[in-house]
């Protein structure tokens, strides 16, 4: 028997995207090294920024990636959740594939423009009703979760939609109704499904770069409020790239996207992880 092979074309276009990409982590992770072991780590994982003072510290940015990427990671899973068993059996066929229809459609709509409309209709409206600027971690946080909502929404949407054909006739010669198989079958069969919609929308929310920088105020401070404004790492990254600036600020962009690309990996394990652990007790 002949084995089926890739043709040519196809192994050599995965071989190059293979080391493009191995070169670009291996860059981050040499220039974050360097940065790290050239005697300035102390100061780059300090509590200020202040370049007229010397001080480049990126704590604080550290902190408002992590607390802003995990509250939108949160909300939003919880909507795509939500919207995937609406989809499911909870609610009327046409109302399905409106919902569908709508969120497909949001995933074709650019980053900037979920900004640009937030920062005329939501930050006046959280600045009249809370106060503050509006710039702050409240804004960037539900736009950023409306922005990764889809693409999760989608991922649990594709599994619950597969368990489906495989348990459809099986549940309906039980008569299990459409809500008891989502709850009973559907959902603890898409167990994975759903660490990967996670796993997808940290990433994203974790290396958006627009929403943070257009609505988050880009205040570098540990934000103890959800009022309060905020830098994060890819913030940080788009502002001091297209500025003329050289020397320490520099070294600060090269440990910033280490410590995002150590974030993506560290969540992508974690989850692998979680999924032999499931594989083996079963």
């Amino acid at each position: 028997m002949t084995e089926n092979k890739a043709p040519l074309w196809l192994s050599a276009a995965a071989a190059c995207v293979g080391t493009l990409m191995a070169s670009v982590f291996g860059f981050i992770i040499v220039s974050a090294l360097q940065a790290a072991l050239g005697g300035d780590a102390a100061a780059l994982m300090g509590d200020a920024w202040r370049p007229d003072a010397g001080q480049y510290g990126i704590a604080p940015m550290v902190w408002a990636t992590l607390v802003l990427s995990l509250s939108a990671l949160s909300l939003a899973w919880c909507l795509s959740l939500g919207c995937a068993c609406f989809m499911h059996g909870l609610a009327p066929r046409w109302a399905a594939r409106a919902l569908g229809a709508a969120i497909r459609f949001m995933t074709a709509v650019p980053t900037v423009v979920y900004g640009f409309v937030s920062v005329f209709l939501l930050v006046p409206l959280v600045r009249r009703s809370l106060g503050g600027s509006g710039l702050c971690w409240l804004s960037a946080g539900l736009v950023l979760s409306l922005q990764i909502l889809p693409a999760m929404t989608l991922v649990i949407d594709g599994a619950l939609r597969s368990m489906e054909q495989r348990t459809a006739l099986t549940a309906a010669a039980l008569g299990i109704e459409p809500a008891q198989s989502l709850a009973w079958i559907a959902l603890p069969a898409s167990r994975r499904a759903l660490l990967s919609a996670a796993t997808l929308g940290f990433g994203r929310a974790v290396g958006d770069t627009l929403i943070p920088t257009m609505l988050a105020g880009n205040a570098v401070q540990y934000a103890r409020t959800p009022l309060q404004a905020m830098r994060t790492l890819a913030a940080h990254i788009g502002l001091i790239t297209s500025t003329d600036v050289t020397g320490q600020a520099y070294h600060s962009l090269f440990a910033a996207g280490g410590l995002l690309l150590l974030f993506s990996a560290a969540a992508s394990l974690t989850v692998r992880r979680l999924k032999a652990q499931k594989e083996k007790c079963a």
